[in-house]
């Protein structure tokens, strides 16, 4: 009897144990499901909130893939650009010189917010800009000799660049889809093409044999191509690296180009990529004057046409560099992207996006050797001769009133309301620098010290903040 029961216990015992072993077996089949659909809907949850352009996004990119020496090309473009402003706009008065109220209305121009006081900044360029008061103790701001003869070489060069702004222009309206673009999108180029202040006004109508202006039903002027020229059918690209002068005989068509990569020197991870970047160079694409309608949007050959795109555009300008605002503005006539930015942070050996300020811009990076552009055409050369006159190491000095002036021509007092008057063309001066208005900056560095203002300062600031 002892014996069967004793077996009649093992065998119990042994049942309870393996219903244990499953019970623990089923609890954690349940916490390893439990677990997976948690990790699941983590994950998912994870792609939904995570941005998908995040690690191209210019505020993200780390401080080696800058490039320092281009940053310190826009930084000196934002102190130009408030010059250049003011000396347009004194060009337009009557007798070049306005009243120091009226400038409060160019503040945003100027990029002079209160309380920053216009004088000031007027004072730190001695070289260029000169206070008086009239006999009534009205302050003026004039223009001295110098700044006058700068303007008048100004006219004289872009006189003198007319024929290749012709013919940059032109090659827009032959990459467009339609052969016609608004007139005021071209118009955000001016400055970019070295075109003069009456662009609209009278520039376009002295070249009737290659473009004219057309209204359509709306009231909306559009340049629009005349003629077809083949000679002009041949990008930047094709003549550097082919050695062709024209187009003449030959139908826009594939190409097979790679585009020149520069890289900054202490930025070595793009080698990782080493692959991908072959195969974009190696990859054939439209050319920029072809018919780019059938391209089906977000294909690899779409991607590359518009590369080849903004390197041809960037390659128009004289300063080989463009706000990235106005290259948006031609997403449709050119059959680009609507994700602009992405594409150029993408080709970062071909482009460079400088984020300083608060419009981006886009440089051709194989122009510029460090903070210098290889090419210079005349333009560039005067806005370097405007550039070193800014500044100055000195006291204030007193603001003579008229009668006390020995150096200037006697001037009839002007009535206030004939010196604020504006027209078209001086809505268009406001409107270019609107669209180079920049903030920030080197806001930290800049001197507040009213006595001096030195281009090299800004230099090496920003040198010693972008180390940090």
């Amino acid at each position: 009897m002892a014996i069967p029961f004793i077996i009649n216990k093992v065998l119990l015992n042994k049942s309870v144990h393996i219903q244990r072993l499953l019970s623990n077996h089923h609890q954690m089949l349940d916490l390893l499901s439990m677990r997976r659909m948690w990790y699941q809907q983590t994950m998912f949850g994870w792609f939904q909130i995570k941005p998908m352009t995040s690690s191209r996004r210019v505020q993200d990119r780390s401080k080696n893939k800058r490039i320092h020496y281009l940053e310190i090309v826009k930084e000196k473009w934002k102190i130009l650009s408030k010059v250049l402003f003011l000396m347009e706009l004194l060009k337009k008065e009557k007798e070049m010189v306005i009243p120091l109220r009226s400038l409060d209305r160019y503040r945003k121009q100027l990029n002079l917010p209160k309380p920053h006081k216009i004088t000031d900044f007027i004072r730190k360029c001695p070289n260029l800009f000169e206070l008086y008061k009239d006999q009534r103790g009205t302050l003026w701001c004039g223009m001295t000799k110098g700044a006058e003869d700068l303007l008048e070489e100004e006219e004289r060069l872009i006189e003198e660049q007319s024929t290749k702004a012709v013919e940059y222009v032109t090659r827009i309206l032959m990459m467009s889809v339609d052969k016609r673009i608004q007139l005021d999108k071209i118009a955000h180029f001016r400055r970019d093409f070295g075109l003069p202040i009456e662009f609209r006004t009278k520039w376009v109508n002295q070249y009737p044999q290659h473009f004219r202006v057309e209204k359509s039903k709306d009231g909306v002027e559009f340049l629009e191509l005349v003629n077809w020229d083949p000679a002009w059918a041949i990008t930047e690209l094709e003549k550097r690296t082919l050695g062709l002068n024209d187009g003449i005989g030959r139908e826009p068509g594939i190409l097979s180009l790679p585009f020149p990569l520069k890289f900054p020197p202490n930025y070595k991870k793009v080698y990782r990529h080493g692959g991908k970047i072959e195969h974009f160079q190696k990859r054939s694409y439209l050319s920029p004057y072809a018919d780019a309608r059938e391209l089906k949007a977000g294909s690899l050959e779409f991607d590359k046409r518009a590369v080849a795109v903004m390197h041809e555009l960037l390659s128009f300008t004289i300063e080989k560099r463009l706000v990235t605002d106005h290259l948006t503005h031609f997403r449709r006539e050119l059959v680009m992207p609507q994700k602009l930015m992405r594409l150029l942070l993408k080709h970062f050996g071909i482009f460079y996006v400088s984020e300083r300020g608060k419009r981006f811009s886009v440089f051709l990076t194989e122009a510029y050797e460090g903070s210098e552009l290889i090419e210079k055409c005349p333009l560039v050369l005067w806005k370097e001769k405007v550039l070193s006159l800014i500044g100055y190491r000195g006291k204030k000095k007193e603001v003579p009133t008229f009668s006390d002036l020995s150096d200037m021509e006697e001037r009839d007092i002007i009535e206030e309301k004939d010196i604020i008057e504006g027209d078209t063309e001086m809505e268009d001066t406001c409107a270019d620098f609107e669209e180079e208005e920049i903030m920030g900056g080197l806001d930290a560095v800049s001197p507040t010290n009213d006595d001096e203002l030195e281009i090299s300062h800004f230099c090496n600031s920003y040198k010693g903040t972008s180390q940090t």
